[in-house]
């Protein structure tokens, strides 16, 4: 579609650049200005009138208008009018009129008649950037059927929303199934298009393609189907001629690190790179590293390390970003873990340097948070994705939603637990005091703690010591209380129960990440919801659900989906149609129509 230069700055104020982008825009309502023999009260209509006589008062100026096409008279009336106002009424003269027409005891009046310069259409109203009209004339223009084929909308989509925009007949106040249909494909196609757009390929460092499966056979456990699938699929990135790029997302406790061992295992004999966001959980992946891949050199990197560590004479590199001030060797193999505590900047310099101009390694990034099907196949269409949704071994949760009068049998459970050598993490929503919250802080709740229970450790995101006690409690504690700090990363062996205080305000994939911080060793574990309300719709259907990608498809449908990737979610913008908890079967027609 060529676009004039005179409606370029329309466009762009506007935000679309596509016919289909245009046609998302859908009028909010029609003006009927087709002239009727017969006379509707409550609507607008339009009407072959001449004006017979002017009547002024101080406030209102009263019309007599004999209306050709009704056959007899009504009066037009404008209150407070402005001096131009009165312009459009001359005695004697015959015009085209539009209002509203309301009768009382067989007097019938419209109320301000605005005057219009033809009749016999349906005049789309719209509410955008634009003045209605300008944008009614730059639909007219664009909005073609040819256009919206030429972009790539199957014919029932593109008729459809020819219609919406201009119908034959005066349409319903809402969109038909078909028009809404038409809307959300066209929404998809487009943003899933501009993605797949923006999608670079790079000539890859290096191929690798060293085996893993006899590495694989050697485990003391036999990795599952999915995480036989993931690993795979990044076998098949890393045969092709540029550098892979893929996410792979699996839920808490799914075996993530697994898939990354045999990243490194297929990278031999070039280096790997691995980037972790807090010093914890880059050790945990090292001391993993060390234990599967026995015969490789292994180097972590945190800001403790000395700078003067010769790094070229690793196999593998596993730091924090403590990585991104270092001068790195030639890596055939990034990675970055819980992906998105990153920003992408970050993620970014990372690449960069190891990239070696229009070269660059393979790059993969890993995430424990679960996103919902629908997003994942929107993703696609930007990075490749792969989805870990099954846990190596089920998990014995049980998870309770519990009110204030539950308080002493949470007690004693805890004293059960902690003479188990068990621990125990408490999860507040504040680190300190704040008025008309309903719920106490960390600093409020601490003191009953520790006067209670010996061995209690208290961290939050603002503690630059969180990391040093986080491992202390590991081996030392009894009862934990944090903020979601802890959501994502840290591995608690002991740790068999959490209590979420205030669980209502927090999102349910939130909720999850921090249930998935129990058991991580096939204990049985317990998840409490602390609430003060007497029923929660949410907290009732996450207790039944343990699968985090269900959870992340139940938590778009209590928040509603936002726009994804663009990244004005963190804003709160919505889709203006698709709704990713319910659009799953349209987002797939979508990924199936731009496939190659």
């Amino acid at each position: 579609m060529h676009i004039e230069q005179a409606d370029i700055e329309k466009f762009k104020k506007l935000g679309v650049y596509s016919a289909a982008e245009l046609a998302i825009l859908a009028p909010v309502r029609f003006e009927d200005r087709r002239l009727s023999p017969r006379l509707t009260e409550g609507i607008e209509q339009a009407i072959d009138a001449t004006v017979e006589s002017i009547q002024r008062t101080p406030r209102t100026v009263t019309i007599t208008l004999f209306v050709h096409n009704f056959g007899h008279r009504i009066e037009g009336v404008l209150f407070n009018p402005k001096p131009y106002m009165l312009r459009f009424f001359v005695e004697g003269e015959r015009a085209l009129y539009y209002g509203r027409i309301d009768c009382r005891q067989g007097r019938c009046q419209m109320s301000h008649p605005q005057r219009i310069p033809e009749a016999g259409s349906l005049t789309p109203k719209y509410k955008t950037a634009l003045r209605t009209d300008v944008m009614a004339r730059l639909a007219a223009r664009y909005i073609t059927r040819e256009n919206l084929l030429e972009e790539g909308l199957p014919p029932r989509v593109a008729d459809a929303l020819m219609g919406l925009h201009f119908p034959q007949t005066a349409p319903q106040k809402e969109p038909t199934p078909a028009e809404l249909y038409a809307l959300k494909y066209a929404e998809l196609y487009s943003y899933m298009r501009s993605l797949r757009g923006k999608r670079r390929y790079f000539d890859v460092l290096q191929k690798l393609d060293n085996d893993w499966r006899r590495w694989a056979m050697q485990l003391p456990f036999l990795l599952t189907d999915e995480q036989t699938r993931a690993i795979e699929a990044i076998e098949a990135d890393f045969k092709k001629p540029h550098a892979a790029k893929r996410m792979v997302v699996g839920d808490v406790g799914a075996g993530k690190t697994m898939v990354i061992l045999a990243a490194m295992q297929m990278a031999t004999p070039y280096r790997s790179v691995l980037m972790a966001p807090t010093t914890i959980l880059a050790n945990q992946l090292y001391e993993e590293a060390r234990k599967f891949l026995p015969e490789k050199k292994i180097l972590l990197v945190t800001n403790a390390t000395p700078k003067k560590l010769p790094l070229e004479e690793a196999d593998v590199l596993i730091g924090t970003h403590a990585l991104l001030y270092r001068d790195l060797p030639e890596a055939a193999l990034i990675m970055v873990d819980e992906q998105h505590r990153f920003g992408t900047a970050q993620r970014h310099r990372l690449e960069k340097l190891i990239s070696d101009g229009a070269r660059h390694p393979h790059y993969l990034q890993f995430s424990a948070t679960p996103i919902p099907r629908t997003q994942a196949m929107i993703d696609s269409a930007h990075i490749d994705v792969s989805l870990i949704t099954k846990t190596p071994f089920k998990k014995d949760i049980t998870t309770t939603v519990i009110h204030k009068p539950d308080f002493p049998s949470l007690l004693s459970h805890i004293r059960g637990e902690i003479a188990q050598s068990h621990q125990v993490l408490i999860v507040y929503p504040l680190v300190e005091e704040s008025e008309n919250f309903g719920y106490q802080s960390i600093e409020e709740a601490r003191g009953y703690w520790e006067k209670h229970f010996a061995n209690v450790y208290v961290t939050h995101g603002k503690d630059r010591e969180k990391e040093v006690i986080l491992e202390t409690f590991r081996e030392q504690g009894d009862i934990l209380l944090a903020t979601t700090v802890i959501e994502v990363g840290i591995s608690l062996p002991r740790l068999t129960t959490v209590v979420i205080v205030g669980a209502e305000r927090l999102g349910l994939a939130t909720l999850h990440q921090l249930r998935g911080r129990v058991s991580r060793t096939g204990l049985k574990g317990w998840c409490f919801l602390y609430t003060n309300l007497n029923e929660s719709e949410r907290l009732d259907a996450f207790r039944q659900t343990d699968n985090g990608f269900d959870i992340a498809a139940l938590d778009l449908k209590y928040r509603k989906s936002g726009d994804l990737l663009k990244g004005s979610i963190q804003s709160g913008k919505k889709f203006l149609w698709a709704d990713l908890a319910e659009d799953e079967g349209i987002v797939r027609e979508v990924k199936a129509a731009l496939s190659p």
